[in-house]
């Protein structure tokens, strides 16, 4: 990695020689800190480390979201997404990729996902996953129908409105 980074010195590379002194001279030159980690992703992405990439930008996601409340939406909302999620690993199908992008998922988090060469089913699920991880406790089947609207899956985005309708009634009547 140390050869392909920016405004180091060709004799200053010769010098390096591990990860830990490389990461030293790049916080020394501000471009590599806590809060600054554009730089190592794109380094970790163009060496087709997307699995690190990826790690960082969760660790990234994690350390700004903690939240002193539990990062997930309440009981009843993570209900109505399972019931949601169900609906669109059985409908999304090819077009997951597009529903992917409009809830949101990084081209970075789309080639991890696409990487784990998973049936059209659970890729989908996959989907849903990272998207309720990343809204955390925002997370709502509302976002999830918008989404589908958006890109063109309106029946789908029908036929959870109904799910979640049924199992509202089901669940009112115990």
């Amino acid at each position: 990695m140390k050869y392909v980074c920016p405004s180091i010195g060709k004799k200053q590379k010769e010098d390096i020689k591990n990860g830990y002194q490389l990461f030293e001279v790049l916080m020394e030159r501000n471009l590599l800190a806590a809060d600054n980690t554009d730089l190592l992703k794109k380094l970790l992405t163009d060496a087709g480390r997307l699995d690190l990439a990826d790690k960082l930008t969760q660790f990234g996601t994690r350390t700004r979201n903690s939240d002193p409340g539990p990062n997930e939406p309440n009981h009843s909302e993570r209900v109505r997404i399972d019931v949601a999620t169900d609906v669109m690993a059985d409908n999304v199908g090819k077009n997951w990729r597009k529903l992917a992008r409009k809830l949101g998922l990084s081209e970075v988090k789309l080639q991890s996902i696409d990487q784990k060469r998973l049936d059209l089913e659970e890729t989908t699920r996959e989907v849903v996953r990272e998207w309720r991880t990343a809204q955390g406790s925002e997370a709502s089947v509302d976002q999830l129908v918008v989404a589908l609207k958006e890109c063109g899956q309106l029946l789908t985005a029908e036929k959870v409105q109904d799910a979640i309708q049924k199992d509202k009634n089901i669940n009112s009547h115990h």
